[in-house]
């Protein structure tokens, strides 16, 4: 029997709030996933962080960067002048005009890396972003500049959020919005590629975030045409309160948690000849 061709399963938005990070850790418990990306600017990251220590040989701990949700760890007058993160399109039509704050934004993300660092006791896996800013206009370049500085020697792997667009036709499920991406954040992987970090090679996951739709049915899509080293994102959690104020994705997050312990999720994972695996088995 052939070997399972490996995928990284990846559950965004760990240490957003509580009940998201509850919903995340039972997916690690059952060894559903195989990474998770923190927001390590939210409150609630505090607490979870300690959560995922007994878990440290199984999965990818990665820092979730973060400029559109909740408040900076950093002053930054320029970019957040309230003192809450502005939203996705005011970024990247600011990112477009050349007219971000990139010191600011260079200062946040060294914040939030340290926040990591700090409380798990190393450098993190992986590096993404939440609603992909990473990889957005402007933004790339402040990123570039940190992590160049920050790991000359053993170097995190970079999320290329740019699949192709021929495996986006393929999937047939949210094409605008992943072709949406893929044109913004397109230059991002040739430009981290020459600083000599890893990307992954192939990305799927997007999703409506509508409890209304079949993520049973959603998901075997996102391991159409994978790619070389192919990531699938995902937004599984519990609900509560601040779950409900800071984020459009809230009654799709336990239906995902549904689906990953299912054995449809299984099955569907056997049917591609895929398995969820750690960045290095890429």
């Amino acid at each position: 029997m052939p070997a399972l061709r490996p995928f990284v399963l990846c559950a965004d938005d760990y240490g957003m709030t509580p009940a998201v990070s509850r919903g995340i850790l039972r997916l690690i418990e059952a060894s559903r996933i195989s990474a998770t990306g923190a927001m390590t600017n939210m409150p609630a990251w505090k607490s979870a962080a300690h959560e995922l220590w007994p878990h440290d040989q199984k999965l990818d701990f990665g820092v979730h960067l973060n400029l559109t949700c909740g408040k900076p760890l950093t002053g930054m007058k320029a970019f957040a002048p309230d003192g809450e993160f502005p939203r996705l399109p005011a970024i990247i039509a600011r990112g477009l005009a050349g007219a971000l704050p990139l010191h600011e934004i260079e200062a946040e993300f060294s914040a939030q890396l340290t926040e990591f660092e700090d409380r798990v006791g190393r450098i993190p896996d992986f590096i993404d972003g939440h609603q992909h800013v990473h990889a957005m206009p402007g933004v790339r370049r402040a990123l570039a500049a940190v992590l160049s500085r920050r790991y000359p020697g053993a170097k995190p792997y970079l999320r290329d959020a740019a699949d192709r667009l021929s495996a986006i036709r393929a999937r047939k499920v949210q094409s605008r919005k992943a072709m949406i991406v893929a044109g913004l954040a397109r230059p991002f992987a040739r430009h981290i590629a020459t600083l000599g970090f890893r990307l992954n090679v192939g990305f799927s996951g997007y999703s409506a975030f509508d409890p209304r739709e079949d993520y049973a049915a959603a998901f075997p899509t996102y391991l159409v045409e994978p790619g070389a080293k192919p990531l699938v994102m995902c937004h599984p959690g519990e609900i509560d309160d601040e779950l409900r104020r800071l984020d459009p994705a809230v009654e799709s997050r336990p239906q995902e948690i549904a689906y990953f312990l299912s054995n449809a999720f299984a099955d569907a994972c056997d049917r591609a000849g895929m398995a969820p695996a750690r960045f290095s088995a890429l």
